[in-house]
């Protein structure tokens, strides 16, 4: 139904505007017979106009469009034409000079001075140019009218007297002080809105008023008569300044009160290319003057009223914003308005006073109408907010009473959850319970495992002393029992006999036995059993040493000790072709807690020996690199072997707990897992640098002070 409306609005508004252009009195023939000839340089004189020839018009309405030309408009008649001083007026104020020549009885051309009505001489005219023709004209007699205009050459050329040339600047005051009325309380009474409402559309609006009402008195001449001088650069270019900030301003209101950002974003887009191209033609108006700025204005008009057009169809039509439908009718309005003005230009419709000043009843139509879209749009949004909070009131009062309902079930159904979820914390509990046992169980299982191998190796290494100082015991005791034999023969020795035979029997049992070779056995053995004490002492040492496994407390230690520690406790489990290269650099004493930190370079190392062990092809000689170095308060540790590697994936899950590669029964998964936690707790770092085939690097880092 809207819709319909709007179209039926549309259909009588032109039916109307038609009767009323069309409605007239009627127009007094013109006695003259209009010729025309472009004078494209300027600078054609008197004496050259009888050689050139000139075009015949067809009316009195002359309308050349945008030129920089001069045109000269010669008058004649066939008939003797008698006058009582009435006045020849071209209708058309943006003329920048006007100059006319009479030629009587085929005297020579006289220039007359221009008539004014408001001061003899003036040129400052608001409507026009008038000069006053002779009282008898005969059909020799020759008038002729230079004309240059400012933008665009359109005039209506009439003979009127002096009182009705009063009565029209008269009607046309009073036309467009209504005009300037309306435009001025238009612009007060949004401006008062902006202030109040702060809304942009408001303050866009008032710009576009007030720059449409400058256009406006820039095209009737007010300008030049009120405000600004003769031939400043203002008045010079007024009209196509005007114009192009009012079409900015229009274009900017449109995209605010339509919102076309979200309701027509196809719109949105041609709008803001078209405020490009209208600060560029700001720009040409600037640099190379307004013939060019003219026509360029004329195109972005149309165009950018097309754009407003289809943007203002859209958002009614499409997205149903209702304020849009004022903005479509105030548009169409004065787009019909300004197509009829066109039309008496060229003769279509009646030249009257209706049609001259129609664009501006259009344009304050127009206005009035984008005021009322204005104040309809706070209306639309105040009813939109008031059904909104009617729907959350609605809404809210709904979910009162589901909330109301729900209470009871939600109560009921609360504690049911809250007996279940107790008796699933008490699952959970006990689950948790067990889970930390079974942690216990799994972290003793990994210590175990270190400590049978440590036990193992210990086992091993102080055997082979053992066996070593045993081995020599036997030898030793039976040497030293004929060391006896020898020092009881002697003690034996008869002296009141002859000693000699005695002394003789006992060199001789000297020799049986080979003194010489028993006191350099007992050397060899006594050293032998030294060598194997020492070792043995060695291995005790090592042992005190990493026996700290449950130590708590913190303690500055060397960490080389505790690396070569380690090296002797695992020495029976290294392979006949392994290596072990040792580049301990010195290092300050760290802050740790022992035990912890030797458990983790067990851990490494005997990582490491498995991992050589561990590969189908073994080099001729593999290696076990440990270094250590200082640098930058903190500590580093490196233990690198030449083992099978692993792969990225392997590498980012070692340190998970229970992760392993070896075969099942072989490990628990949970020694680098300790290793990390350990040195996590100790506020250092362990990297790893490893690759398939090549081996792997354990890099660890702590700080010197840690406390």
């Amino acid at each position: 139904m809207i819709i319909k409306s709007i179209r039926k609005a549309l259909a009588l508004s032109i039916l109307l505007l038609w009767g009323i252009c069309c409605f007239g009195a009627a127009q007094n023939q013109f006695p003259f017979k209009i010729e025309h000839l472009k004078d494209e340089s300027g600078k054609l004189g008197l004496n050259q106009l009888s050689k050139m020839s000139f075009d015949e018009a067809q009316t009195d309405i002359l309308n050349f469009g945008a030129s920089d030309a001069t045109f000269w408009i010669r008058l004649t008649t066939d008939h003797n034409l008698i006058f009582n001083n009435d006045l020849i007026f071209v209708e058309q104020s943006r003329f920048s000079s006007v100059t006319s020549y009479y030629q009587l009885q085929d005297q020579k051309l006289t220039s007359k001075p221009i008539y004014s009505v408001f001061k003899d001489g003036d040129k400052k005219n608001n409507q026009g140019y008038a000069f006053t023709l002779p009282n008898k004209f005969g059909i020799h007699d020759t008038v002729y009218l230079k004309l240059k205009p400012h933008e665009v050459f359109i005039t209506k050329i009439s003979i009127v007297t002096e009182n009705q040339l009063l009565e029209k600047h008269a009607t046309r005051d009073i036309i467009f002080g209504i005009y300037t009325g309306v435009m001025l309380i238009m612009f007060v009474y949004n401006l008062f809105l902006f202030v109040v409402v702060r809304d942009r559309s408001y303050i866009f609006y008032v710009f576009y008023i007030l720059f449409t009402w400058l256009a406006q008195i820039s095209i009737q001449g007010y300008g030049l008569r009120y405000i600004w001088d003769l031939n400043s650069f203002i008045d010079q270019n007024s009209v196509i300044l005007y114009s192009l900030l009012g079409l900015i301003f229009a274009c900017l209101f449109t995209i605010s009160f339509l919102n076309t950002k979200l309701f027509s974003p196809i719109s949105h887009k041609l709008f803001n290319i078209y405020l490009i191209l209208v600060l560029i033609n700001l720009g040409i108006l600037f640099a190379f003057g307004g013939n060019v700025a003219f026509i360029v204005m004329q195109v972005l008009t149309l165009s950018g009223a097309a754009i407003a057009m289809y943007a203002s169809y859209h958002v009614y039509f499409k997205k149903h914003f209702k304020p849009a439908g004022f903005y479509l009718i105030a548009w169409s309005i004065l787009l019909v308005g300004a197509v009829f003005f066109v039309l008496k230009d060229y003769g279509i419709v009646p030249y009257n006073t209706f049609t001259t000043y129609l664009l501006q009843i259009c344009s304050a139509i127009e206005v009035m109408l984008l005021s009322f879209a204005l104040a309809d749009k706070i209306n639309y949004f105040k009813k939109e907010n008031e059904t909104a909070q009617a729907q959350a009131l609605n809404a809210s009062l709904e979910n009162q009473r589901l909330i109301k309902e729900q209470n009871v079930v939600l109560e009921r159904k609360v504690k049911e959850r809250t007996e279940e979820l107790e008796s699933a914390n008490e699952t959970l509990n006990e689950t948790l319970h067990n889970l930390k046992s079974t942690q216990s169980q799994l972290v003793d299982a990994e210590k175990m495992a270190a400590l049978g191998q440590l036990t193992a190796g210990i086992a091993h290494e102080i055997n082979n002393p053992i066996n070593f100082v045993t081995s020599n015991v036997k030898p030793l005791q039976l040497d030293i029992d004929d060391l006896k034999d020898i020092i009881k023969k002697y003690e034996n020795i008869d002296l009141d006999k002859d000693v000699k035979p005695q002394i003789e029997e006992i060199e001789a049992y000297k020799r049986q036995i080979d003194l010489g070779f028993i006191n350099n056995e007992i050397t060899s053995l006594l050293s032998g059993i030294s060598e194997g004490a020492k070792r043995t002492a060695e291995i005790i040492r090592s042992l005190r040493n990493f026996s700290r496994v449950d130590e708590t407390d913190m303690k500055a230690i060397d960490l080389n000790e505790g690396l070569l520690s380690t090296l002797v406790l695992i020495r029976n489990t290294l392979p006949d072709n392994l290596t072990v290269v040792k580049d301990l650099g010195n290092l300050p004493k760290v802050e740790c807690m022992p035990g912890k930190i030797n458990q983790v370079f067990m851990n490494l190392v005997s990582n490491a020996v498995q991992a050589i062990k561990s590969k189908e092809t073994q080099e001729e000689e593999e290696f076990l690199t440990i270094r250590s170095w200082y640098s930058n308060q903190q500590v580093y540790i490196s233990i690198k072997d030449s083992g099978t590697g692993m792969s990225d994936e392997v590498k980012h899950r070692i340190f998970e707990p229970f992760f392993t590669t070896k075969d099942i029964g072989e490990g628990t998964g949970l020694g680098l897992s300790i290793v990390f936690s350990i040195i996590e707790k100790h506020k250092g770092h362990i990297e790893v640098i490893s690759e398939v085939g090549k081996g792997t690097e354990f890099i660890i880092t702590l700080q010197v002070n840690i406390l």
